[in-house]
């Protein structure tokens, strides 16, 4: 999500005198309302337009007298002053997203280190499940089980094969329980005797 960096009061009231002198609103030569009258036309102290008329003042905008107040003097440098401000303006916003980036992308790491954590736990806990006969089966592409849930096609009373896990898309589902579907090309990780892989096969082609 973008942010947005908004700058301090006093500089975007001098970016608002310095757009109205740009677009001619107000004239080279002319004076511009006291402090004062500008802290009430911006609700602000007029400490804060004190330090906005410094800062034009320090582009060579205007220029302040005591006892005569304060004059425009060049319209150009309000449109120099105008550019630098945008420019600086975008810099700091991408400045912002960068750092939302990062911390986005140091709040991924860590969701992708828990994930593999886990994943590693599950593998150690599957190997430990009688690794000696875990058998491996794939589900061919025309395989009459494929849709199927694992309950619907009563798999332990016609393999006799207890199914521990199973492998899609380089996911491990462990456990997967009675409602799992079967889908083409899903690797099965079953427990169960020697006879069980030709029920298992016999089972996906007959369904």
């Amino acid at each position: 999500m973008k942010s947005s960096v908004e700058p301090p009061i006093y500089s975007r009231i001098a970016m608002d005198i310095a757009t109205r002198i740009a677009k001619g609103e107000l004239k080279e030569k002319t004076k511009i309302s006291g402090r004062s009258l500008l802290a009430g036309q911006y609700n602000v102290s007029p400490e804060t337009i004190r330090r906005s008329l410094r800062l034009l003042e320090d582009m060579e905008i205007v220029k302040t007298q005591t006892g005569s107040g304060v004059t425009i003097i060049s319209r150009q440098n309000a449109l120099r002053y105008i550019e630098k401000y945008n420019t600086g303006k975008d810099l700091r916003e991408l400045k912002t997203e960068i750092q939302a980036m990062i911390v986005e992308k140091e709040r991924m790491n860590q969701d992708i280190s828990e994930k593999i954590e886990h994943m590693f736990d599950l593998s150690e806990r599957l190997r430990h499940i009688n690794p000696v006969n875990i058998i491996e089966v794939e589900v061919p592409l025309d395989s009459l089980l494929i849709g199927k849930m694992i309950a619907d096609v009563q798999f332990w009373q016609k393999t006799g094969a207890t199914i521990v896990g199973i492998k899609r898309e380089g996911t491990l589902i462990l456990s997967p329980g009675p409602y799992a579907c079967f889908m083409p090309l899903d690797i099965i990780l079953v427990i169960g005797d020697n006879g069980v892989l030709k029920r298992i096969e016999q089972l996906m082609r007959e369904g």
